[in-house]
């Protein structure tokens, strides 16, 4: 295997056959040792969180794979804390697609003189470029188009695939008396149709999640989803 990047909370190799391999770590984004999805530093590590994320993720991409929903996920191994997924091209050098259910994070940070915390949002898409040094800036579908990141009409399917696969994983959490407060998703075009596929992972490390008022840890999300 050749070492491609090394991230945050992943890392990223080559395999000879053309796929990658992703290697989950114990790092999570946060500040001061306070996890926050939306972070783009990592603040704590916590021994299991990766193979934690991988476990979900396998659920989620399996989940979407029979629901006919394109993603690059190929396999996991849950004991490497490994998931293999087909090679995908990065919008411009990366982009993060949030979906918001209720105003926190963020967002709130931005609009909190109209906004109050928790109050609810209609599945808002929200678009941000992954730039660490400029605080990854959200970025709107005119700037998009201007600076050639991508097309109308994958801006139009990006917003409509981020609704469709949060709408599922809200429903997911839903039945397990959890509510989804924001969710975050990176895409890619993959294949020679460069079809656009959902990348990276789907965790408790990349959304907001609440049960009876309170905030739940992302190791505790994964057990309440597939343990309970």
């Amino acid at each position: 295997m050749k070492l491609l990047y090394t991230g945050k909370t992943k890392d990223i190799y080559a395999l000879e056959n053309g796929d990658y391999l992703l290697q989950f770590k114990d790092d999570m984004t946060g500040v001061n040792g306070k996890f926050d999805p939306g972070a783009n530093t990592v603040g704590l590590k916590i021994a299991g969180a990766g193979r934690a994320g991988l476990r979900l993720s396998k659920y989620f991409f399996e989940l979407l794979r029979d629901k006919g929903i394109p993603t690059h996920y190929v396999g996991a191994d849950l004991e490497k804390a490994t998931m293999t997924v087909k090679p995908a091209v990065l919008f411009g050098n990366g982009v993060e697609v949030i979906c918001r259910y209720r105003a926190t994070g963020s967002f709130l940070r931005r609009y909190g003189m109209y906004a109050q915390e928790g109050q609810p949002l209609d599945g808002y898409v929200e678009i941000t470029l992954k730039d660490d040094a400029r605080q990854d800036p959200p970025i709107n579908k005119d700037a998009l188009l201007m600076l050639g990141i991508l097309s109308e009409d994958e801006y139009r399917t990006l917003k409509s695939l981020t609704r469709q696969i949060a709408g599922i994983v809200k429903g997911v959490l839903a039945e397990k008396g959890i509510e989804l407060y924001d969710i975050k998703f990176e895409f890619g075009r993959i294949g020679e149709e460069k079809q656009i596929a959902l990348i990276d992972e789907i965790s408790g490390g990349n959304m907001r999640a609440y049960k009876d008022g309170k905030f739940i840890e992302p190791l505790t999300l994964e057990k309440l989803i597939l343990d309970a």
